[in-house]
């Protein structure tokens, strides 16, 4: 639980967006999508996000020493600021097709817990 309060605590920075080019569009057709096509949307952001704290992860100096040890976790934390577009279009996508407020709500359950599993596999070439 602690990385899902640092990994919040690093959010906290506003992200600008345009509101003309936010995606999903807004409109009726969001709301007659299935759940299977909504989280086929996710999928892709989700993948982006994992992807960037990878990348950011096996970039940072500390990174052979700590992975050798299994305590990737402070450096999953750390990579948060460098990817913080990735997972705010995380959040807002996640808002507009599951209604305001789900987007946080995912992101500091489901996301967080399994984000140091993912890194994991990225790091392994399982992805």
């Amino acid at each position: 639980m602690i990385i899902a309060a640092l990994v919040a605590a690093s959010l906290i920075v506003p992200a600008a967006a345009d509101p003309g080019t936010a995606w999903p569009p807004s409109g009726t057709g969001l709301k007659h999508m299935s759940a299977p096509q909504k989280l086929a949307v996710i999928r892709p952001l989700v993948d982006a996000a994992n992807e960037c704290i990878a990348r950011r992860v096996t970039t940072d100096p500390r990174f052979t020493t700590l992975a050798q040890a299994g305590e990737i976790n402070g450096l999953i934390v750390d990579s948060v600021p460098s990817c913080v577009a990735a997972m705010r279009a995380l959040i807002d996508v996640h808002d507009r097709l599951f209604g305001e407020g789900a987007g946080e709500t995912y992101f500091m359950g489901p996301y967080l817990d399994a984000l140091p599993g993912a890194v994991k596999k990225f790091l392994n070439g399982t992805r």
